[in-house]
């Protein structure tokens, strides 16, 4: 097979897609091209958030641990230097922290202030064009259903003037052609709150890792002080376990002590 003959089946393929759109806009009617018009709106928002994600990189979460590994070592200008080189958004509020952090005119009440500030800005960024989604999602299975009802009207009518020679075909075919409208909005509906659930789960699973790396900012001396007194906790165990030993031992010694004398 040449080009020539693929691109004309490639022809073929697009020339037959049309036709079927074509036919389903008539059947139809201007409910399903309304649908048509907010599949195209979903898509584009979608493909948009999808860009937005990728350019900022959320799916890195090595950059914000390596931030913390630099800080926790006193390394804390060349955590914030990292940053620099990611568009993720948790580095980005992990770099504010840290440098509110290591200037000692500021208080922390005021640092955390700005950071919970600057957080719930990069969140809402990330939350733009959800509404637009929403109202599709919501709004789709009831344009469908309106274009269900308009269609079942239409077929009655046509039932009624047809009078005494009734037609079974042309009520069934009335009630398929309004119920295409439903599924319609039922499809474009489905999997637009597919794509919002999967949104908005990313969304949530970056402000709790985000909630999560700053804290450990703020609380670093809590952090140190735990793994200080975790050796001291191993110690206190063992030497309780050589105290019960010791007195096991010395009421060994009791025991043989009265069965001698006995």
């Amino acid at each position: 097979m040449n080009v020539l003959d693929e691109g004309q089946i490639g022809s073929a393929s697009l020339a037959g897609t049309l036709a079927r759109v074509r036919e389903l806009i008539d059947l139809g009617g201007p409910v399903v091209v309304i649908l048509g018009f907010m599949s195209i709106i979903a898509l584009t928002i979608l493909f948009l958030k999808l860009w937005q994600f990728r350019s900022l990189q959320l799916g890195d979460r090595r950059t914000a641990r390596e931030m913390l590994r630099l800080y926790r070592g006193g390394r804390g200008k060349e955590a914030v230097a990292l940053a620099c080189r990611s568009r993720n958004p948790v580095a980005q509020v992990l770099a504010l922290a840290i440098r509110g952090r290591r200037r000692s005119e500021l208080s922390e009440a005021r640092v955390r202030e700005e950071v919970v500030r600057v957080a719930a800005d990069q969140l809402e960024a990330l939350r733009s064009y959800f509404r637009p989604l929403e109202v599709i999602a919501s709004l789709a299975p009831l344009l469908g259903l309106f274009g269900t009802v308009l269609g079942m009207i239409t077929a009655f009518q046509q039932l009624q003037q047809a009078g005494n020679q009734v037609d079974p075909a042309i009520l069934s075919g009335g009630i398929w052609e309004a119920l295409l409208t439903t599924a319609v909005g039922l499809g474009v509906a489905i999997p637009v709150v597919v794509v919002i659930n999967w949104l908005e789960r990313k969304i949530d699973r970056l402000a709790h890792e985000m909630q999560s790396t700053v804290t450990q900012v703020f609380t670093l001396d809590l952090l140190q002080t735990a793994e200080d007194l975790a050796p001291s906790a191993e110690s206190a165990e063992g030497d309780d376990e050589r105290y019960e030993n010791a007195g096991f031992r010395a009421d060994d010694i009791g025991f043989r002590a009265r069965v001698a004398g006995e």
